[in-house]
């Protein structure tokens, strides 16, 4: 096609340079407006035949600079031309001027494009194996196309009304050149919105100019014209058949021909060809449009049929055309960008809100079945991606999603809702909870040598008969079922129930009440003490307790864990500090010399400056950081979410002893050693408890103590309740210890009682 096309505009070139110099030469008053046309579509040609026969982009941009300017420069021409073709006499100034200011301007904007890129730019695809630059037109674009053809439609209108006021003798030369032009706008139309690579209008534009040429100097009949045209209908990418007055085809251009099977000038089958390979179609009317499908799936055909008549100047009927295009890749494109706005590119399966939109259209149109919804989750996932990496992560939700589709009836609408959990609508009638916990309690994932127990846990709705429709709802419910989950590594299903309700108002209530129990002091210390290898009390950890005024004394575990949730553990903490900075101040005074440890929440990073606020109060109070201890859990220092790193430093600077909570119940102990600077590490109790019945969690803690001791950091071990446990960690050399068998956490004056008197 490219080959073909710049030959064709090579021909065109050639003949209408011929034209222009025999015009220039010609004794016509209107020779040198003709030639000066001529120029005018020669132009954009040129452009254009650059363009198609460059695969370089510097080239081909250089090209549309000459089709763009090459515009201007023929719509002017056309326009100037036609006031004397058309006997008006020349262009008067005050239209002149004007027109010519709005052309400069186009100009001008041309020219500034390649520093402000307004007109436009070229993307780069294939043709025929070979790179081309295809336009990208920007907003200078718009102006340039409303000028050129505002001015060409203002002509067109120049020559309709000219041809009917002219003697029906002059007609035809009106008339041609304004078919001509309405051709010509037609296609270079039809360039512009199809969005077709190559710019086939350029043609008309060759011919249009031989046709002024012809008409303006020689005049030939409309026979010629008739001949040119349907040479450019022969070049339209879709099939063309037109019909008589009575009925009967009488041409078609070669797509045409190639569809329906003929070689030649007989179209006597035509009609029935077409009824054959599109349906019943009517041929007897026109100004329809229709679609059709031919196959199924994938190796579905679209194509999109539209019939118009043709009228005379007294609006009679004298024939008809019908267009046939293939719209398949239209339709597959509408298709597959339908999908990915609907399904999810990972997984395949539905988007959320083409979940919602499916689950709730079941539920308004089926009220027979018992449904219920479920929340699923992958408990574990961050600790994937962080451990295998993110391409074994996405692997693993590959891996659920199968499982989802292969394990749930018909019945069962299921899509992602978010990068570790997706749902579900269930039937009630056929969910086995035993058997789902079943196979998720065994549920792993292997990619080649990578295997890992994938921890995932669902939270159930059950839609009850007379529940609203409210599908954001019954999801909220089953995700608040999973977050109530106590014991993450035990249970898989869960159901949102009247339990779970009262909880959660439970959980609601006494977060109401959080600011009034600080104020009033139902929230208090009570301090554990921390002894040192000689059982002589070395400082205490500071633990929140709640004695509530109805529900007395509170678990911690009633209550933490909602605040943390919530974030309220920030102004709890906060609290907390302060009255242990309180303490200590007293304790000064009183020339008591023991530290106190306190807790950092890890949502207390989210909401404040935790270093400035510690600092600000040992200030306020008159305390030396060193007996204000920091207590930071393993899980916040492997988090990655925070710089761990600066925030454990800027405490030490000012003087703060660090100590890292919980050592050993992470997968990153041993990393974390080597890239955060500590002071203290307080192993695990679950250690503690595994050591009496496992001789490696015994060894362990051996090296865990031998290891802190070369590195220069204290270790405190919680959770000693016996007197064999102590003598064998004092064998090993911790240097601190915390736990029953010492005392428990008490209120302050019974701490002291004990400790100080």
């Amino acid at each position: 096609m490219r080959i073909a096309l710049s030959v064709i505009f090579s021909v065109l070139i050639i003949a209408l340079v011929v034209c222009m110099a025999i015009a220039r030469r010609s004794k016509k008053d209107i020779g040198r407006v003709v030639a000066f046309l001529i120029t005018g579509m020669a132009t954009p040609v040129i452009g254009n035949l650059i363009i198609i026969i460059s695969s370089n982009r510097i080239v081909s941009t250089a090209g549309y600079y000459i089709y763009f300017i090459g515009m201007d420069l023929a719509v002017y021409s056309i326009w100037y031309f036609t006031h004397l073709y058309c006997e008006l006499g020349k262009p008067k100034k005050a239209f002149q001027i004007p027109i010519l200011l709005l052309f400069a301007a186009d100009l001008v904007h041309y020219a500034l494009n390649p520093f402000l890129k307004c007109s436009f730019g070229t993307i780069v695809t294939y043709v025929e194996d070979r790179a081309y630059f295809k336009l990208a037109p920007y907003l200078g674009q718009a102006y340039h196309r409303i000028i050129c053809y505002g001015l060409f439609v203002v002509v067109i209108v120049i020559y309709a009304v000219k041809t009917i006021k002219s003697p029906k003798v002059y007609k035809e030369k009106y008339r041609v050149i304004m078919i001509s032009m309405i051709a010509v706008a037609v296609v270079e139309t039809y360039y512009i919105f199809s969005r077709q690579p190559l710019d086939i209008s350029m043609v008309g534009f060759g011919i249009f100019g031989l046709l002024v040429y012809f008409f303006a100097l020689k005049y030939r009949p409309l026979k010629l014209l008739d001949r040119m045209l349907a040479g450019m209908a022969s070049e339209m990418p879709e099939a063309l058949f037109f019909f008589d007055k009575s009925g009967k085809c009488i041409w078609t251009n070669a797509p045409g021909k190639n569809m329906i099977g003929i070689s030649n000038d007989n179209y006597d089958e035509v009609k029935e060809n077409l009824k054959y390979l599109f349906g019943d179609l009517d041929f007897g009317s026109s100004g329809w449009a229709k679609r059709v499908t031919l196959g199924t799936d994938d190796e579905a055909q679209y194509t999109f049929l539209s019939m118009k008549s043709v009228v005379n100047d007294k609006k009679k009927i004298i024939g008809s055309y019908l267009s046939v295009r293939d719209i398949t890749e239209e339709q597959q494109e509408m298709k597959r960008e339908m999908y990915r706005s609907t399904h999810d590119s990972l997984t395949g399966l539905y988007t959320k809100e083409y979940l919602y939109e499916n689950i709730s259209r079941r539920l308004e149109n089926d009220r027979e079945t018992d449904y219920m919804v479920g929340y699923i989750e992958v408990a574990n996932y961050k600790v994937i991606n962080d451990v295998f990496g993110r391409r074994f992560g996405e692997f693993t939700l590959k891996k659920i999603a199968d499982f989802i589709d292969n394990s749930t009836s018909k019945k069962c609408i299921y899509g992602r809702l978010s990068d570790e959990s997706f749902g579900i609508l269930l039937d009630k009638s056929t969910f086995n909870k035993e058997r789902v916990e079943s196979i998720l309690s065994n549920f792993t994932v292997k990619d080649d040598n990578l295997e890992h127990h994938i921890l995932i846990q669902i939270g159930i709705y059950d839609i009850g008969p007379d529940d609203e429709i409210d599908v954001p709802l019954f999801f909220d419910s089953a995700h608040l079922a999973t977050a109530m989950i106590s014991d993450k590594y035990q249970e898989r299903v869960v159901y949102y129930d009247d339990k779970l309700r009262n909880e959660i108002i439970h959980n609601q209530l006494i977060s109401n009440q959080v600011k009034d129990a600080l104020e009033t002091k139902q929230i208090r210390p009570y301090l554990q003490p921390i002894v040192d290898s000689q059982g002589l009390l070395a400082g205490a950890e500071a633990l929140v307790r709640w004695i509530h005024p109805e529900e007395g004394f509170m678990n911690p575990g009633m209550f933490i864990p909602v605040f943390e949730r919530n974030g309220l553990i920030a102004e709890v903490d906060k609290y907390m500090w302060r009255c242990a900075c309180e303490i200590l101040s007293d304790w000064k005074s009183r020339g008591f010399d023991s530290f106190i440890s306190v807790n950092i929440s890890p949502k207390d990073f989210y909401y404040m400056d935790v270093v400035s606020e510690l600092k600000s109060l040992v200030e306020e109070f008159g305390i030396d950081p060193v007996k204000l201890r920091v207590e930071i859990t393993e899980t916040v220092m492997a988090a990655g979410s925070i710089d761990i790193g600066k925030i454990v430093e800027a405490f030490r600077e000012y003087g703060f002893i660090v100590e890292m909570d919980d050592f050993g119940s992470g997968y990153s102990s041993l990393n974390l050693l080597k890239d955060i600077n500590i002071d203290v590490i307080k192993i695990d109790m679950q250690f503690l408890k595994d050591s009496e019945r496992n001789m490696k969690a015994n060894t362990i803690i051996k090296n865990i103590i031998s290891m802190s001791e070369e590195l220069g950091i204290d270790t405190l071990t919680e959770g000693v309740e016996t007197a064999k446990q102590f003598e064998k960690l004092y064998a090993m050399g911790c240097k601190l210890y915390q736990g029953y068998y010492f005392s428990k956490p008490k209120p302050l004056d019974e701490f002291e009682k004990q400790w100080f008197d």
